[in-house]
Parts: C-alpha cells; structure tokens; sequence
C-alpha cells in the first residue's frame, strides 16, 4: 500500500529538469489537471491558460489525448473522456487492501448512521480513495480522487502529524490557509499545535473548519511500523450529531474499525 509522502532530504529531493525529466509528459499531465468540477467543458484557450501552456502546445497535447481516447472535443471545448478513470483505478487496485477495507466500512457506517470516508496525504492536501455515504453531508460532492486541504481536515491532520517538524511547516506554509469558515484554524503556529494534538492522542476531531455545520473525526490507518499510511473518519452535521456526541459515541468504533483496517496491511 502507498505511503504519504515522505519529508525530502538531500537523497531524495525532485529532479530538476534534465536527462530524467521528460516535460512533454508533465505538461500532458498539466493539461489533464487543468479539468476539474469547476471545470469540466474547457476551449482549447482555457486549457493552455490553466495549464501554463501555449495554444499550440496545449493543441498538440489535446489532441494526443483524443487519439488515445483519453479526451473528446465538440469541435470548440474539450472534455475528458471515462476513460482516464484507468489511470486513478491502476493505483486504487494495485491496493486490494480498500476491498477488504470496504465490508468494515459499510459495518461502522451502519453502527453510527454516519459517512465514513478513507484518505491518503498528496503534497499538501489528503485525497480520498474510499467513500461509504450515507446522508448529503457537504455542499461539493465528494468521491474517490476528492482532494481536500489537509491543514483544515481531520484526516489531513493526522497524516501531517507524521511528518517531521520541518517538513509540517513547510507542509502548512505552503497550503496557504484560508478561512473557509468563522472556525478555520489558520495560524501556522495554531496549526502546528492542532497537528501535535493529533499526534499525541492519535485520532483527530475537526468541528466546522472546513464547512459550516460538518463536524468529522478521523482515527488512523497504521502498517506493521505504526507508521499512519491513511486515515479513516466519519463525518455528519453539527445540528444532528455535536462534536461532544460524535466523539463520546463514534470516537471507539471507528477506532476499532481503523485497528481492523491496520491488522489487514
């Protein structure tokens, strides 16, 4: 199973640019990014704008992309196609541990009557890789591949807190944090206590933060290490479900849920 990402050290910093470093694929994978939810339908001069590219450029990479059936275009926008879902299921079934994790999800959401939801740290955001749903819980639509920030979200901040401390804030810093709501954390130095707090208790309660009226409440996904590699939470609405409620009554089965999860790794 796929590990957050690791602070960096002078072994393992990014290549720059060079003889490893093929920019026609970066910019390709630029191109697919540039698409999203608030931006599904793009013209080829959005396209180049959101990725940082030329028309041309982003014309050749388009295009490529229609051959291969990863892309469609109407003529003036283009879109993607089904088909890049291949690329995020390769890395979701080179994990067969999120189909044995699924049975216990289902079995924690059925107990608490709540959305239950497991994530991984990219960068700086978490990226969910398994949803179990139960009521319409946020007002943007969450799925496998969501990203969310990781400094405002109880998932995230337990995977922050097994970073190193210069890492984190390196981590925090460049999130850049914003107030999402009256509630946000936005402080680094507040943050990096939020994040210690996670770490020491090992699970992680977020009370509005992210959206009004969304409480979530993570505990952590552990290899043989007791290294967190994910986290799982539950999340509800703050008038059906308090943050003292879900954390006196959710708090120990999703606990035990996520030991369940970690005995599988």
């Amino acid at each position: 199973m796929a590990t957050p990402i690791q602070s960096h050290t002078s072994d393992d910093v990014p290549p720059k640019p060079g003889d490893t470093y093929v920019q026609s694929f970066a910019r390709g994978l630029e191109v697919i990014r540039s698409f999203s939810a608030d931006a599904p339908r793009q013209t080829l001069s959005e396209v180049a704008a959101a990725s940082g590219l030329t028309r041309a450029g982003a014309r050749r990479i388009l295009l490529t992309l229609q051959t291969l059936r990863y892309v469609e275009t109407d003529g003036k926008h283009f879109a993607l196609t089904p088909r890049i879902l291949d690329l995020g299921f390769a890395y979701l079934s080179s994990m067969p541990i999120w189909n044995r994790a699924e049975p216990v999800m289902e079995a924690l959401v059925q107990e608490v009557q709540e959305s239950c939801s497991a994530a991984v740290l990219d960068d700086t955001d978490i990226v969910y890789v398994m949803r179990v749903p139960t009521h319409k819980i946020m007002s943007i639509s969450l799925g496998v591949g969501s990203r969310l920030p990781a400094y405002c979200t109880s998932m995230g901040r337990l995977l922050l807190a097994e970073l190193s401390e210069d890492e984190l804030r390196t981590r925090l810093e460049a999130s850049a944090p914003q107030s999402l709501t009256k509630h946000t954390v936005t402080d680094i130095d507040a943050l990096l206590a939020k994040v210690a707090q996670a770490r020491r208790q090992r699970w992680c309660l977020v009370n509005q933060e992210l959206e009004e009226g969304l409480v979530s409440i993570a505990a952590p996904i552990v290899n043989r290490a007791g290294r967190a590699v994910a986290a799982l939470n539950i999340s509800g609405q703050a008038n059906r479900t308090s943050a003292k409620v879900m954390q006196e009554t959710m708090l120990p089965p999703l606990l035990e849920a996520a030991q369940k999860i970690s005995r599988m790794l």
